[in-house]
This record gives structure tokens, C-alpha cells and sequence, in this order.
């Protein structure tokens, strides 16, 4: 599969047998959920128009956009690493664990892995970290979507099952209305512990 990349990166591996894939994160920053990521290999023959950083869109825009993905492209992958998992070996490295297990379950195989940002995780094949990747390669940008569309019905699952949060509001994000509930209802079992607003509300209980 040809690398195609519009001329930004002309130092990237350019061969016919080269597998692409693109690999993004979504949920450092948020005060609970797992952090999640995928990998998309996208299929050259099959372009999706509207594909950009999935932060610039609207949340319609993305539901609309993933299940194209997930049917055009050559092989998708989405994978998380668990509150638990965060606060065992942080949100950095939870997060390259989430990223590597992505590209692992692709079905197809790929010899490259463009990641999002200024580092890779370890990983058995080839990895480029591009800072400003879900902006500049379609594949990191698809990656976004699915990785930030997968998160966001995860927190809307959650919302069932500790509704006085409002999760399907913020979506865990430290957002003033999170911070209220947090303070008024305490740590709930899927709040990250390591972060600093939840573990002032447990010191608080100490």
C-alpha cells in the first residue's frame, strides 16, 4: 500500500508494500473512564471526505463520520486502558498502553504506525510520532474519531450506572458541574484516584 501522505512527511517510508496505519488517544484529561485509542488502516481506494482532528468537529459530525470509517477502511482497531491501569503507571504511559493494544488488534497487519504527538509506544513494528498528527494524516485523524466517538458512548454507559455524575454531560472532563458532584456524592469506583481533584476528595474523607 503506497504511502500517501501530500508531500508533508517526505522522509516516510514510500513503498508499494508499506501498511499505514494511523494511531490516536482520547481521555487523558478527564477525571474518570478509561482512556481509550485506536488504529485505522485506511483504504486508499475509498476516500472519506470531512476526515480532520476530532476535537475540531461536532459530536454529530463524528457519530457520522466513524461508522464510514469503520466501513471504508482497510482495518480498524479500538482498545482502552482502565481507571485502574492509569493510576497504577500513570495516564502517559496507560495511554501508550492503550495505543499499542490498538495497532496489536488490527486485523491486518501494518509495517508503520503514524502516532499522535511527540512520542511512540513500544511496539513490535516501525512508529512516527507527528505532533499535530490528527490534522495533518487522514489515518491519525480517523484514529481520533473512533478513539474519541468509542469514549464518549463508554461515559454515556457510565452515566447509567452512577447517574448523579452527569458523565453524559462532561464526559468526565473537570468541568465545573464534575467538580459539584463530585464534591456532593464522593469518588465513585470508576474516578481516577491518581488525578488531583479525586484524591483531595478522598485526603478529605482521611
Amino acid at each position: 500500500m503506497k504511502n500517501q501522505q501530500n508531500g508533508l512527511f517526505d522522509d516516510l517510508p514510500d513503498s508499494p508494500n508499506e501498511i499505514i496505519c494511523g494511531v490516536d488517544e482520547a481521555g487523558r484529561g478527564p477525571l474518570a473512564g478509561p482512556v481509550f485509542a485506536a488504529a485505522v488502516i485506511l483504504h486508499p481506494g475509498r476516500p472519506i471526505d470531512g476526515l480532520r482532528d476530532s476535537k475540531k468537529l461536532t459530536e454529530a459530525k463524528r457519530d457520522a463520520l466513524a461508522p464510514l470509517i469503520m466501513q471504508n477502511a482497510v482495518a480498524w482497531a479500538i482498545a482502552e486502558a482502565s481507571e485502574e491501569e492509569i493510576d497504577k503507571i500513570n495516564i502517559l504511559q496507560a495511554s501508550m498502553l492503550a495505543m499499542r493494544r490498538a495497532v496489536e488488534a488490527l486485523s491486518t497487519i501494518p509495517t508503520l504506525a503514524l502516532i499522535d504527538g511527540n512520542r511512540c509506544p513500544v511496539m513490535k513494528i516501525q512508529s512516527i510520532a507527528i505532533v499535530d498528527g490528527d490534522n495533518k494524516v487522514e489515518a491519525i485523524s480517523a484514529a481520533s474519531i473512533l478513539a474519541k466517538t468509542a469514549r464518549d458512548a463508554a461515559l454515556v454507559k457510565l452515566h447509567l450506572q452512577y447517574p448523579q455524575y452527569g458523565f453524559d454531560q462532561h464526559k468526565g472532563y473537570p468541568t465545573a458541574l464534575h467538580l459539584e458532584r463530585l464534591q456532593l456524592h464522593g469518588v465513585s469506583p470508576v474516578h481516577r484516584r491518581s488525578y488531583a481533584p479525586v484524591r483531595k476528595v478522598l485526603e478529605a474523607l482521611r
